[in-house]
């Protein structure tokens, strides 16, 4: 048998039956980061950019992206969150002459599978929103070490990225 839970005996993919999981409080938070040149972020920070609010605008992108993670990623259960937070933190300049915002992203529910994929697409969809905000003046973008930082629930516990 697999380790790998979306295949079944005859190695063809499916959705996993979580029918028989306990309900439980699972928690799920997930970060990355977009680096850019300063003068984008001043941009982003003076909330002078042309297409308006890139945080806030990136935000529930971000909420809105975890809500439809099952209609993305297509061996997802489609769930009933019951919390989505994005964090955007902008950062000047550092000594590789590029700015960024990190965004961390958590997401619970109260189920039978847990929150990672709906976590790390908040943080995906965040980032790529402020890309296409940015990108007429600043097509360098580059996302960044978005990772699972830590999951808590289940039957497999907790999980923190070290």
């Amino acid at each position: 048998m697999s380790p790998l839970t979306h295949f079944d005996a005859q190695g063809q993919a499916h959705m996993v039956d979580v029918a028989a999981k306990a309900a439980t409080h699972r928690i799920a938070v997930a970060q990355g980061r977009i680096d850019m040149q300063p003068a984008t972020l001043a941009l982003i920070v003076s909330g002078s950019a042309k297409k308006g609010d890139v945080l806030g605008i990136a935000r529930i992108a971000g909420i809105m992206a975890a809500k439809k993670t099952s209609d993305l990623i297509p061996l997802c259960h489609p769930l009933a969150l019951t919390r989505v937070a994005l964090e955007l933190v902008t950062a000047p300049a550092d000594g590789n002459d590029t700015g960024s915002v990190t965004c961390t992203a958590t997401v619970e529910t109260v189920g039978p599978t847990g929150v990672e994929m709906e976590a790390l697409t908040a943080v995906n969809i965040a980032l790529l929103t402020i890309y296409d905000m940015c990108k007429a003046v600043d097509r360098g973008m580059t996302i960044n070490d978005v990772k699972l930082l830590e999951k808590h629930g289940g039957k497999s516990g907790s999980f923190v990225s070290g």
